[in-house]
């Protein structure tokens, strides 16, 4: 078990691909605290938003992968498929059920307008990201990949 826990923590790709998550979730705060002009720190636990921790995660991971070993290689072809569905569902699937939920969240509201009893629950509208939202975190991702550098 030791064994395993030491070759997790160093490996080189895994850790950079988890450090441009995360710089993508800090990255949030300052965005949004411009935007909105509060500081919320929910936003470092939350989906959505700009840039996509999603995409930058998978960046990462795959340009670490083709650093790494080959960009011919096997290992990042899948890597590279890998981040491909994960970017189009952020953008497409989640996007569109964020939607879905803002205009569901919209009719409860006006349902709620007219004095009807009905559970007032409100569903998450900031699940996807919007394709620029994607396009940034995969930059993001890919640039902090090349920072760190390959791992030999």
């Amino acid at each position: 078990m030791q064994e395993i826990c030491s070759g997790i923590l160093h490996n080189h790709v895994l850790i950079v691909a988890l450090i441009a998550c995360l710089s993508a979730q800090i990255i949030k705060l300052p965005i949004e605290l411009i935007k909105n002009r509060k500081f919320n720190l929910r936003y470092l636990v939350t989906t959505g938003g700009m840039p996509s921790s999603h995409s930058s995660f998978v960046g990462a991971l795959a340009a670490g992968v083709g650093q790494t070993m080959g960009w011919e290689s096997p290992e990042f072809a899948i890597a590279a498929i890998f981040a491909i569905i994960v970017m189009y569902d952020a953008a497409g699937v989640r996007q569109a059920a964020g939607k879905q939920a803002q205009i569901l969240n919209q009719i409860i509201d006006e349902f709620f307008e007219e004095d009807h009893n009905f559970n007032e629950a409100r569903l998450k509208e900031l699940l996807g990201h919007t394709p620029f939202q994607v396009f940034v975190g995969l930059g993001l991702g890919i640039a902090i990949s090349w920072i760190a550098g390959p791992a030999y």
